[in-house]
C-alpha cells in the first residue's frame, strides 16, 4: 500500500509512521476511510467498537467517534493522567458533542465525513501539543519541587536560628557545612534537622 511521502520533514512528522494508533469507530464508510488514511500514512492501527475498557500497551494516539454508544460506559483510561491524546471524529456540532470534545481535552477534531486530507495534520498537531503540554507539566512539577525544597531549607534554618541562637547567614552556613561533611544535599540535610527537631518535640 502506498504511503504518504514525508521527505525533508521534521522528526516529529517522520515518527508518525511508527505510531501505534487506536481507532474507536464503527466499520462504516467513515471508519473505513479513517483506517485507510491511517494505513496510508504508515501507522499501526487497531480498531475497536464500542470503546474498550483498556487500551493496548504503548498506544500513542486515539481516534474516537463521538457518538452516544461510544461514551455509554465508564472508560477508566480516559481518567489517567498519562492517557494518549484523543482526536474526536465529530459528526454534529451540538452542545452535547462540543462538551464531550472539551472533556476529552482534544487539541483538534476530524469532521465527518472523513476525507483524504486532514488526518495527518490532526495527528501532527495533537502530538505536538501533547508533547508541549507534557513538557509544561514537567516544568511545573520541577518548580513545585524547587519551592518545596526551599521551604524545607528555610524551616531548617529557622530551627537552627532558634535552637543555636544564630543569625540567618550563620544558620545557612552551618547547614551548608553539615551537608558537605555528610556528602548530602542541602535538602537532605534540612530534612534530617527537621525530623530530629520534630522527634525531640513530639
Amino acid at each position: 500500500m502506498k504511503r504518504h511521502p514525508l521527505p525533508n520533514t521534521p522528526q516529529d512528522l517522520r515518527d508518525i509512521r511508527s505510531l501505534k494508533v487506536v481507532a474507536i469507530h464503527p466499520l462504516d464508510q467513515d471508519g473505513e476511510e479513517l483506517l485507510a488514511q491511517l494505513r496510508r500514512i504508515g501507522c499501526r492501527v487497531c480498531r475497536y467498537w464500542p470503546a474498550p475498557a483498556t487500551l493496548p500497551a504503548e498506544t500513542d494516539i486515539v481516534f474516537m467517534a463521538v457518538r452516544p454508544e461510544a461514551l455509554a460506559g465508564r472508560l477508566t483510561w480516559l481518567e489517567s493522567p498519562d492517557k494518549p491524546p484523543v482526536i474526536p471524529v465529530v459528526s454534529y456540532e451540538n452542545p452535547i458533542f462540543i462538551d464531550v470534545v472539551m472533556k476529552l481535552n482534544a487539541y483538534c477534531t476530524v469532521p465527518s465525513p472523513v476525507r483524504s486530507f486532514g488526518v495527518l495534520t490532526a495527528i501532527a498537531v495533537s502530538l505536538h501539543q501533547h508533547k508541549s503540554r507534557q513538557a509544561l507539566e514537567r516544568y511545573a512539577q520541577r518548580v513545585a519541587e524547587k519551592f518545596a525544597d526551599q521551604r524545607q531549607i528555610q524551616r531548617a534554618k529557622s530551627i537552627l536560628m532558634s535552637s543555636r541562637k544564630l543569625t540567618e547567614p550563620d544558620a545557612y552556613e552551618l547547614l551548608r557545612s553539615r551537608a558537605m561533611e555528610q556528602r548530602q544535599s542541602l535538602e537532605a540535610t534540612a530534612e534530617i534537622i527537621i525530623k530530629a527537631h520534630e522527634s525531640l518535640h513530639f
